[in-house]
This record gives C-alpha cells, structure tokens and sequence, in this order.
C-alpha cells in the first residue's frame, strides 16, 4: 500500500503560480503522475514523469505544455507540480498518482493508476 498526500493548493489570480507537493510513504516503481477535475468535468491527467534516474522523462497535456513542469526529489519521495501562467481554466482539485500498471504511452489515462492522493484545490480568478 502507498500513501500519497498532495499539499500547496490555494487560491491564486490568473498569470500566477503554485507549486504542488505530493508526498508519498514509498515510490512502487518508476513512475508518478498529476491529474486533476474540475466540477462536473472527468478527471484529466496533465503530468506524468518516468524516474530514470539521471535523466527523467517527462509528459504533459497540451493544456499545460509550456506553463506546468512536473519534477521529484527521491530523498523525500515526493513529486511536485510547478504551475505557471496559471488561467482560471487551470481550477479543479488535483491529484497525485502512483503504481502505474499500464504501458507508458497511457499514463496519462486514469484507469492506469493504482494509488490516489485526496487532492488539493487550486482555485484561479480572473
């Protein structure tokens, strides 16, 4: 079992930024993600990032290409989301996910993941 918990949500104008955190009790394998849902919309995955080590690699959804960067630091286990040039497109609760049990290529498809954080909200007005 892992425990993720995600901090550093908040309310933001548009044009800022914040920086998700999400701790996790141990990482299952090399790989992470960031997802989040707006009210009456699915879930989306927006970030994911594969471990390897010296280099990681990294993809995003088109939505955030350019503005949101995903990143780990392994002495703490735990994953972060750097958003910037946040728009208020960009509000929903957002999720951290562990325990890929797919290819790769669908990470960023919910079925995917095994482990889910609570969330943290990120609120952004306009």
């Amino acid at each position: 079992q892992v425990q993720l918990v995600e901090s550093g949500g908040g309310s933001v104008q548009a044009g800022g930024s914040l920086r998700l955190s999400c701790a996790a009790s141990r990482y299952t394998n090399y790989y992470m993600a960031w997802f989040r849902q707006a009210p009456g919309k699915e879930r989306e995955g927006v970030a994911t990032i594969y471990m390897a080590g010296s280099t990681d690699s990294t993809k995003y959804a088109d939505s955030v290409k350019g503005r949101f960067t995903i990143s780990h630091d392994p002495a703490k286990n735990t994953l972060y989301l750097q958003m910037n040039s946040l728009k208020s497109e960009d509000t929903a609760m957002y999720y951290c996910a562990a325990g890929l049990r797919d290819s790769w290529n669908r990470a960023l498809q919910e079925y995917v993941w095994t482990y889910w954080g609570q969330g943290t909200q990120v609120t952004v007005s306009s």
